[in-house]
């Protein structure tokens, strides 16, 4: 029976997860599988895979035959180098020290260099979260800059409207006084000009008859006594 290392997939759209199985070749994707020797997680950043190193490499010394992407995985976690090892161990190229030991040191490059991924990505995802903190705060600094601005430029459309309200106001309050003084010395000059006529038509009045009575009485006294009128001496007067 020909078997296969590959992944069988589980999760729900968008958020997969595999195992990783060994399962008859001739069987569907998802369908029945040998053995279960790990998972693998490709949502996170780097990916979470887990694996059981010996069961592995045991399968793949029975004949087992990865798949690509299960092949790739294998090799990332180290799989594929522990096998070429244990060939070279079981054809007497090396001992099974010096296999452990080159597997180890293997091992320890790989898993620093997987903490500095792991460090560079933290600093790149720090890097971007202040980024956009930074962004954020400017966006605020420059909305907060436009509401300051356009409020100083109502409040500076309301004191220019009050201050025209106010020159208007005075304006008119000047207007309406000197009206008000034009009107009263108009009055004044009205009043005026009514009472001088009357103050000369008296004095045009009363001269007249004075003159008239004096032009009465003056004949009168220069009136000659006719004679017929005097009685004479010895005469009655009845």
């Amino acid at each position: 029976m020909a078997t296969k290392i590959r992944l069988q997939r589980h999760g729900r759209k968008k958020r997969a997860f595999f195992h990783i199985v060994v399962a008859d070749s001739r069987a569907p994707r998802d369908g029945r599988f040998i053995e279960k020797i790990g998972t693998y997680n490709p949502i996170t950043n780097p990916a979470t895979i887990v694996i059981n190193l010996e069961k592995a490499v045991q399968w793949m010394a029975n004949g087992a035959q990865p798949s690509d992407t299960a092949r790739a995985i294998l090799s990332y976690k180290g799989v594929l180098y522990k096998h070429h090892l244990q060939v070279g161990v079981r054809k007497g190229a090396i001992t099974q020290e010096q296999a452990d030991a080159k597997f180890a040191e293997w091992m320890t490059s790989k898993d620093a260099r997987i903490s500095e991924k792991r460090s560079n990505l933290e600093k790149a995802s720090n890097s971007r979260k202040s980024d956009a903190m930074k962004a954020e705060a400017q966006k605020r600094d420059s909305i907060t800059a436009r509401v300051l601005a356009k409020q100083n430029s109502a409040n500076e459309e309301v004191a220019e409207e009050t201050q025209t309200t106010d020159t208007e106001a005075t304006a008119e309050v000047k207007e309406n006084v000197a009206a008000e003084k034009t009107a009263a010395s108009e009055e004044v000059v009205d009043d005026t000009v009514t009472e001088e006529p009357a103050a000369e038509e008296t004095p045009a009045s009363e001269e007249p008859a004075a003159e008239e009575t004096t032009a009465s009485e003056e004949p009168a006294a220069e009136e000659p006594v006719a004679e017929d009128s005097v009685p004479a001496e010895g005469e009655n007067v009845e």
